[in-house]
């Protein structure tokens, strides 16, 4: 590690290349795992009912199967699989029935090369590099998936928390109190949010039957990011992720046309939120405090 902390040169590249190999997987995570999530949810659905059994094959799964075409099944040879290459080389369309192939693949894989050289670069090729680049993988899988089908897995979210809170552990970036504070401060706050809106529909607007304001994904979503960013880092994540969610929203919403009352994916602006808290949280909270004249 400290032979490629002097070699940045070398070391550089290295994080690049594995940035686009990680990309690639992150892909079919974001691709694959909600429909496994909605097959295994069905099938223990028909069990707790008790209804019969019917023929239903599950999905690929994340790891063993191999990348195929979702067109014509056509399974993908090594060089169809190089990252952004092969996308380049064969035009963005499949090779064998020439569909278009979704610029999600190479967006995410070159995303998350930019972005885990941006670990590197601020936290060095040590455990703090490293973890930097877990946590950005988990953030990255988690926006793609929820930005696509609105769900925030628990397979996701939870160990993404438990791995900041034993990273703290061993002080890597600081102590466990705040990191367990940070988890804690993190799901209580949107919790309490929802709360408070549902309680606003009963109490104000006579509603019977009260609607969610956000997922419970997202209280885990945020929990997960307060145990990487510590207790002090939850309130600059909320207000960015606010911040985040009204520019870009406002621009979706302007381009797409949808209804206001349509539901937007929350995560990926906590995501971008925890994210950037993550690299450059005190900055980011010192520069708060002196624009509203706290400091």
């Amino acid at each position: 590690m400290a032979f490629l902390d002097q070699n940045p040169g070398l070391g550089y590249p290295l994080a690049a290349g594995f940035g686009l190999l990680l990309g690639s997987f992150l892909n079919v995570v974001i691709l694959r795992l909600p429909k496994r999530l909605m097959w295994q949810w069905k099938k223990d659905a028909r069990e707790i009912l008790e209804l019969p059994e019917v023929y239903d094959p599950p999905p690929p799964g994340i790891v063993v199967e191999r990348s195929h075409c979702p067109h014509c099944k056509h399974q993908l040879s090594w060089y169809e699989n190089i990252p952004v290459f092969s996308y380049l080389v064969l035009r963005g369309r499949c090779r064998s029935c020439k569909t278009p192939i979704s610029i999600q693949y190479p967006a995410v894989e070159l995303l998350t090369m930019l972005l885990m050289v941006a670990c590197v670069w601020r936290f060095g090729f040590g455990w703090q590099g490293f973890g930097a680049m877990v946590f950005t993988g988990f953030l990255i899988a988690m926006s793609g998936i929820d930005f696509k089908t609105q769900l925030l897995p628990d397979q996701l979210t939870l160990p993404l928390m438990w791995l900041g809170i034993v990273a703290s552990s061993d002080n890597l970036y600081f102590q466990t109190k705040p990191a367990v504070l940070g988890a804690i401060a993190g799901y209580m706050s949107l919790w309490l949010v929802n709360w408070v809106y549902k309680q606003y529909q009963v109490v104000v607007r006579r509603v019977k039957d009260p609607h969610e304001g956000m997922g419970h994904g997202d209280f885990k979503l945020l929990a997960a990011i307060g145990a990487w960013v510590g207790l002090k880092g939850v309130l600059p994540t909320i207000l960015l992720s606010s911040f985040v969610g009204a520019v870009i929203g406002s621009i979706w919403l302007a381009v797409k046309g949808r209804d206001m009352g349509i539901p937007i994916p929350f995560g990926p602006y906590l995501a971008i939120a925890g994210w950037l808290t993550f690299f450059w949280g005190e900055s980011l909270l010192q520069a708060y405090l002196q624009f509203s004249g706290l400091a």
